[in-house]
């Protein structure tokens, strides 16, 4: 079975449309930036890193250094299919950062999008 073309994607060319969704709706590339950074483990400047190298999304959560645990509490629908019944794991994990800039996106604290409570 051939893989979906997100995976060869360059993470890069999709950053821009997570910050210009979260700006639209009145939040900062940095609150975005934190998503990520939590969900993946990646620090700021290693963030940097694989935006210059043009990393495909596939390498780009194989190659995160630590997955949040805490990833796994995150539910619900995104393109119509729910998360957490997603099989193949970089799908899942995929799906987990659009749902996690969709809760910023329509004004969900940051403190519930990062699962602290």
């Amino acid at each position: 079975m051939a893989k979906h073309r997100i995976y060869t994607t360059s993470f890069a060319s999709v950053y821009p449309h997570y910050v210009a969704k979260a700006e639209k709706k009145g939040h900062t590339k940095a609150e975005v930036d934190q998503i990520i950074t939590w969900l993946t483990g990646y620090d700021a400047p290693a963030l940097q890193t694989q935006l210059e190298q043009q990393t495909d999304f596939e390498t780009f959560f194989a190659e995160a250094p630590h997955p949040n645990p805490l990833r796994t509490l995150i539910t619900g629908v995104v393109c119509g299919v729910r998360v957490e019944n997603i099989e193949e794991p970089t799908m899942r994990e995929i799906r987990y950062l659009d749902k996690l800039i969709d809760e910023l996106a329509r004004g969900k604290a940051m403190d519930r999008i990062l699962r602290e409570n």
